[in-house]
């Protein structure tokens, strides 16, 4: 007799449930891990990437023009292409200008033949700033997409130089500055004559072993490109020789501080002979020369002399 086996159904399966999805393991690259880490957005990696992007087309373009001969004329082109993409001077950025008008910072830059990134001539624009006077040296680098940032090193003002009837500022090195006007003079030393900005340095150091003397100076004139006349607040001008002049004017000091000369109604004294002093007198009295130089025998005898 035989026996009929039956099977039991198939499990019945569960419905799946509409919108549950089982999530995909995603590992994360070396690169997405440090481009995480960066402390920019990704719109700004974005940006910075079609930037660079660019500038390497523009660079290779211009390169392959050259390279196949291709005129200038189709560099230029591509070059104002990537301007007119927003690579083009719209801002400029200036640092460290005092004294300088920055309208004339804004014309050395403005004044080039085209405003596009890839034509502006760093160079050029820092050779048109150093032209200004008060500008020692001068730094410009680009920003892309449309800033240059300038940064200006003055010169600074050390001296007063009046030529030919005109005042104007100088620095340390004689550098013309700007002019200013005679009612409008800064506390700073007047050097006088043909070439005397030159010798600005040389004024320095004629003062720098009589410091209590250097107030009092009014005025230095630089005479027959050899030699300076120091005019006196006090009215009074002292007369150096050619030679040696840091000695003769440590003499004068000398003397002035034993037995005081400036302030006495005195108008000149004259040290080029190294064996006179010669002092000159208001007109009634006139000049005297003195042999004998020691402080007692000065006073003593323009004493009697205005007697």
């Amino acid at each position: 007799m035989s026996k009929t086996i039956r099977r039991g159904a198939p499990p019945a399966r569960r419905p799946v449930q509409p919108g549950r999805r089982v999530p995909a393991i995603r590992k994360q690259s070396m690169i997405d891990r440090a481009l995480l880490m960066l402390p920019v957005s990704e719109a700004t990696l974005q940006r910075i990437a079609t930037w660079t992007i660019m500038a390497m087309i523009a660079a290779g373009g211009i390169g392959l023009s050259t390279l196949f001969g291709v005129p200038q004329a189709a560099g230029v082109a591509i070059a104002e292409g990537i301007g007119a993409a927003g690579f083009r001077v719209e801002r400029i950025e200036v640092t460290g200008a005092r004294r300088l008008n920055p309208m004339a910072v804004y014309a050395s830059v403005t004044d080039q033949k085209s405003r596009a990134m890839p034509l502006v001539s760093l160079s050029e624009v820092r050779a048109r700033l150093k032209r200004n006077g008060w500008v020692a040296d001068a730094q410009v680098s680009r920003r892309l997409p449309d800033k240059l940032v300038i940064h200006i090193v003055e010169r600074k003002p050390a001296a007063v130089w009046q030529h030919e009837g005109e005042l104007a500022l100088i620095d340390a090195d004689g550098v013309p500055l700007e002019r200013v006007s005679a009612d409008k003079l800064p506390p700073l030393p007047l050097l006088v004559g043909d070439g005397a900005n030159k010798q600005m340095r040389a004024f320095d150091a004629l003062m720098a072993g009589t410091p209590a003397l250097r107030p009092l100076v009014k005025a230095a004139s630089w005479i027959g490109d050899r030699r300076w006349n120091l005019l006196f607040a006090t009215g009074e001008t002292l007369v150096l020789p050619e030679d040696n002049a840091q000695a003769a004017l440590l003499k004068f000091a000398e003397l002035d501080s034993n037995r005081r000369l400036l302030g006495q109604g005195l108008l000149r004294f004259d040290m080029r002979d190294p064996t006179r002093f010669v002092l000159r007198l208001p007109e009634a009295g006139g000049a005297r020369a003195i042999t004998d130089t020691s402080a007692a025998s000065i006073t003593d005898r323009a004493s009697r002399s205005e007697a």
